[in-house]
């Protein structure tokens, strides 16, 4: 396969503004002669950036308005000078508030359809700050760094927050903080209060309702409180609990202690403007974002955190989907046929340390933790399935590998019991005998797919292809393509 480019198309539809992508990602061989055929991103060229549209909603503002969306996006396409014949991968997320809406993810499997190969995704809050995490430098950064890096992904509905340390994951909280909770006029009337706020405003006392005037010192102290909450929770000052009316969801107990910040999102792009001083100058936008960021930035600074400037703040999201292609071995798989072709599957690691495979209780306590974490990127829609890569197992025994087959199943059946089906990836060839112990421990109650010889990472995504000469499988992993400063 020589070097090629393909056009790749980025669509984010948010909370207050959705955004179109489109970009030319090039493709090389980074692999030896010896090794499986590997091809990387080498260089990522964006040939044209929509304009900040505003997300068009209809009814009571709980549904997304699809004639006028896919108009705005036809129009882009056009604009772009792209034919949508020629796309050949890209990413559509929902993301926000707007993922709440009634048919939010009708309209999303509608636009990918449309689209080309897509990468489809709703972003509920734990994948949208995971994503966001990525697009803005912090995961990246992380890698650079001995402490734990927040990224504050602030947009018109949620703030979602991830920690990494390392080039890990450390867990996410999302927030109802952004800057289109509340909507204001020039003259200091609301004109818009989130029902996802509310119950915030009556905790503390706040008395807002439509219609009502307010003055800029008034809206003032709301935001500054929210901001306040919000960073008293991530610093540990405030334990988290159940019934904080500001969380919307959380897979942490405890925060870890958090050395520096990265803010992304329409409000991270605020960040650096000058603070407003009046009601005016609050409601350019017809809310309290301009507000929001300056509070978020005394907040930081109040608590002595370093705060880093995100390589990318209101498009730290997808511009694309990368391609890998690999044929695998029929030797060394085992699929439930029926089930294929399967697509878009989300890549979830299992990284076992191959000198203590032989410990039971260290295998079973790092997929139990490893499908703990991931529960949370995909609570949203219980049934999405996805690919479990299984590093680290290679070279063991048949026996231990038996071992590590039931200890799999027995979790996943205990985590995912809605799954009806149980997708495996290991590098190595070792993928039909862990599928067929597999198949032996869930007495066929769930379909398993499990094969190898392919290099994914957290984030990618795989298509399995039906099978060829009943001997093996196409795969082809899409790799997330994120704007890069």
């Amino acid at each position: 396969m020589e070097d090629q480019t393909i056009i790749s198309v980025g669509i984010d539809i948010g909370t207050s503004t959705t955004k179109f992508v489109v970009s030319h990602l090039k493709y090389a061989k980074v692999s030896n002669p010896f090794s499986l055929p590997r091809f990387e991103i080498v260089e990522r060229n964006i040939v044209y950036e929509s304009p900040m549209y505003s997300t068009p909603l209809k009814g009571k503002r709980d549904e997304i308005d699809l004639e006028t969306l896919v108009g705005w996006l036809e129009d882009q396409y056009q604009k772009a000078g792209v034919d949508i014949r020629n796309v050949k991968s890209g990413a559509v997320i929902i993301t926000g508030e707007t993922a709440t809406k009634k048919n939010a993810e009708s309209i999303l499997h509608y636009l990918a359809e449309k689209s080309g190969d897509f990468v489809v995704a709703i972003a509920g809050a734990s994948l949208e700050a995971l994503l966001a995490g990525k697009g803005s430098g912090a995961f990246s950064r992380s890698k650079e760094i001995k402490g734990t890096i927040a990224n504050i992904d602030i947009g018109g509905g949620t703030a979602n927050v991830v920690l990494f340390q390392r080039g890990r994951a450390l867990g996410t909280i999302t927030y109802h903080v952004g800057g289109r909770l509340i909507e204001l006029s020039h003259n200091g009337e609301i004109t818009f209060i989130s029902p996802s706020i509310q119950p915030w405003l009556d905790a503390q006392n706040f008395s807002l309702y439509p219609n009502q005037k307010i003055s800029f010192t008034e809206i003032q102290q709301v935001v500054q409180q929210m901001c306040n909450d919000m960073f008293d929770s991530l610093t540990g000052q405030q334990p988290i609990r159940s019934d904080d009316s500001l969380i919307h969801s959380t897979s942490f107990q405890v925060i870890p202690p958090i050395h520096e910040v990265m803010v992304s999102g329409g409000i991270g792009q605020l960040l650096e403007e000058e603070a407003p001083k009046t009601i005016d100058d609050t409601a350019i936008y017809g809310d309290v974002g301009p507000l929001l960021a300056h509070e978020v930035v005394k907040a930081i600074e109040k608590r002595s955190l370093k705060l880093i400037k995100a390589t990318q703040t209101s498009r730290a999201t997808v511009i694309g989907a990368g391609m890998q292609s690999t044929e695998i071995s029929g030797a060394t798989i085992h699929v439930a046929s029926s089930r294929l072709p399967i697509r878009n599957l989300p890549i979830m690691m299992v990284e076992l340390d191959h000198h203590q495979i032989n410990n039971t209780d260290y295998v079973y306590k790092q997929i139990k933790q490893a499908l703990v974490d991931w529960k949370p990127y995909i609570q949203e829609n219980e049934e999405l399935p996805f690919a479990i890569c299984m590093k680290g197992i290679s070279h063991c025994s048949y026996s231990v590998l038996k071992e590590i087959a039931k200890i799999l199943f027995s979790l996943y059946e205990k985590h995912f019991p809605t799954h009806s089906i149980m997708v495996v990836v290991c590098e190595d060839d070792i993928a039909k005998a862990l599928g067929q112990l597999l198949v032996l421990q869930s007495k066929n109650k769930v379909d398993i797919i499990s094969i190898d010889q392919v290099i994914v990472e957290q984030g990618d995504y795989i298509d399995i292809g039906e099978t060829i000469n009943q001997s093996m499988v196409p795969v082809v992993v899409k790799t997330l393509a994120f704007t890069k400063s």
